[in-house]
């Protein structure tokens, strides 16, 4: 929680009379081989012709392990104990075809991908490899990995001073590794997702204090903190420093606040997303919240630049075609919602829609009408971020247990949205805390996207 003490105090200055913050903010930030500053990012994104506009990523995490077999490459040759109830249908691309499910979907497939073949996943509920790539262990002595999220935070920064670059919508579920939208790994807290849940929020307010008496604590608590932050190597006091910062400029801006409240939102447009109610199938993951991509793209048209959510529970161990059919029905709705929303908005190639899980599901049905793990194969939905659209990428083979037609890796799909934000993950490191620069991914772009 944010705690501001103390009357006033100057600032700490130096003798041209910019203070230590302002010249942190003046010089640039250093990765690697790779350099940016703030003004070569607004140059680039000026150089678009967007300068009212940012690159963003959308991440749909399907907690669980949604079927592949039944969502975007139905097994009609299959066995019926394979094959399942679900029939294909066609789509606006000709010969494309994806799961009854989605007629919404499929009328907007000449904007969008499905990806069939996904391999180098693990059998673990967790959304590690979703959002980072990695595995958890990976690194895991230096901190970890970071997610997608914290990197694009660490390389960027924020697109506007009051809104976080990476903001979590998850909400809080039992099996706490679903509602894991991506942590900040050796990069350290200062790049941790920004949660608008109750407390976050009420942690971010004024509690009668004024601007301007705001402004006179900021300046006291920087210059006490002064001598600290410039004997401290740990990186504690940087990360303390991040957050405060972000705090404060939050609560001098209505921006954030105003993204998530849909009570501002045009009433059609909110009904035209849904909101995913009645909640089935939750048990011990997170609800089908139909709202949260409408609150996603409200916070991308405010300034995030990563947005990641969870979206339902799909481990089907029983009951899987009942709970394809309710949580497949209320993503067609809101998906497609979203990215007609974006193109009508003119955002569909800035922003990259990205919808997986964690594996895929087992290719015979079990006693209890359900799937198990598989990981040997799964699958994936993209959309936007510029990607050559109206694809379908890979397959199974007729039994749906393993990619015989090209073999998608997990860190080809997060390198291509690295590379929809503008990144090279050939040349792009991250620095580690023993000073040694880590790649992004170790794999390239999905080529046949960009």
């Amino acid at each position: 929680m944010l705690s501001i003490l103390g009357q006033h105090g100057a600032p700490n200055s130096y003798c041209d009379r910019e203070s230590r913050r302002s010249f942190l903010k003046i010089g640039g930030m250093s990765f690697g081989a790779t350099a940016f500053g703030l003004s070569d990012i607004l140059r680039a994104e000026a150089a678009q012709g967007k300068s009212n506009k940012h690159k963003a990523i959308i991440q749909i995490f399907l907690g669980g392990g949604p079927p592949h077999q039944d969502m975007w490459e139905i097994k009609t040759d299959a066995p019926s104990e394979i094959r399942g109830e679900f029939r294909p249908i066609p789509t606006k691309v000709p010969g494309i075809e994806i799961c009854e499910v989605f007629p919404k979907l499929a009328q907007v497939m000449d904007k969008a991908v499905v990806i069939r073949s996904i391999v180098g996943c693990k059998d673990r509920h967790e959304s590690f490899q979703c959002m980072s790539g990695w595995q958890t262990e990976d690194l895991r002595s230096l901190g970890g990995r970071p997610s997608m999220g914290a990197a694009i935070s660490k390389i960027y920064g924020p697109a506007d001073p009051a809104i976080p670059s990476f903001v979590g919508l998850a909400e809080k579920s039992q099996h706490v590794q679903w509602s894991d939208c991506g942590g900040p790994g050796f990069l350290g807290a200062s790049h941790s997702a920004f949660k608008p849940d109750g407390p976050g929020i009420e942690n971010m307010k004024l509690n009668g204090v004024s601007l301007d008496r705001l402004q006179d604590r900021k300046q006291l608590l920087t210059s006490l903190d002064g001598m600290r932050r410039d004997i401290d190597n740990s990186g504690v006091i940087e990360g303390m420093d991040a957050f405060s910062q972000r705090a404060l400029d939050v609560l001098t801006s209505s921006k954030l606040v105003d993204a998530l409240d849909l009570s501002k939102e045009d009433p059609a447009v909110v009904a035209r997303y849904g909101d995913g109610k009645p909640y089935q199938f939750q048990y011990d993951g997170v609800a089908t919240r139909n709202d949260h991509l409408l609150v996603a793209r409200r916070l991308i048209e405010a300034g995030v630049r990563v947005v990641s959510l969870s979206f339902g529970r799909w481990d089907s161990h029983g009951k899987n075609a009942d709970m394809v059919r309710d949580h497949g029905g209320k993503l067609d709705q809101c998906l497609s919602a979203l990215i007609e929303d974006l193109d009508s908005r003119g955002m569909l190639d800035d922003v990259s829609i990205i919808v997986w899980g964690e594996f895929g599901r087992t290719p015979k049905i079990n006693k209890e009408g359900g799937r198990d793990h598989w990981s040997q194969v799964s699958c994936a939905f993209m959309a936007g971020g510029g990607i050559r659209a109206g694809q379908a990428i890979g397959a199974t083979n007729r039994l749906g247990e393993y990619a015989t037609l090209r073999p998608v890796h997990a860190q080809e799909v997060i390198a291509t949205l690295y590379h929809n934000m503008g990144i090279n993950v050939a040349k792009t490191t991250l620095v580690d805390p023993t000073g040694r620069p880590q790649f992004l991914v170790d794999h390239e772009p999905i080529r046949e996207l960009i």
